[in-house]
């Protein structure tokens, strides 16, 4: 499976962005998937996943409210619209496909892992 983030760029604070990761190669639609992030010094961390039907959503506390993942599984496009976005939301965006229909925070659960995109917030 490859995975093909796009849709980052250079905004300002309080603007929006809507991220979107295609996948190819052996995609299977009975996979939860998921979006994290890096900045530069940092730990990746967790943003949110989606069950492979789309029923059940997961945020971290730092993107809910302003965060909405979903999915399009006739499409294999896993989406992330991001609204009222913040300096500190600044980061590489990475997608990614875990093992089970609905996925946890945990890294290690994942599978499947994208390129990333890149989001950066100004002041």
């Amino acid at each position: 499976v490859q995975l093909q983030a796009s849709g980052g760029g250079l905004v300002q604070a309080g603007a929006s962005l809507r991220l979107s990761c295609a996948a190819s190669g052996r995609t299977s639609s009975n996979n939860g998937m998921g979006w994290f992030r890096q900045a530069p010094g940092k730990e990746r961390e967790f943003v949110s996943a989606i069950s492979w039907r789309g029923v059940n959503t997961d945020y971290a506390d730092s993107v809910k409210g302003r965060f909405t993942i979903s999915r399009d599984n006739a499409k294999n496009t896993l989406y992330l619209q991001m609204n009222s976005l913040k300096p500190e939301d600044t980061a590489v965006y990475i997608c990614a496909v875990c093992l089970s229909s609905t996925c946890s925070r945990t890294r290690n659960t994942y599978r499947y892992w994208g390129q990333g995109t890149q989001v950066t917030v100004s002041s």
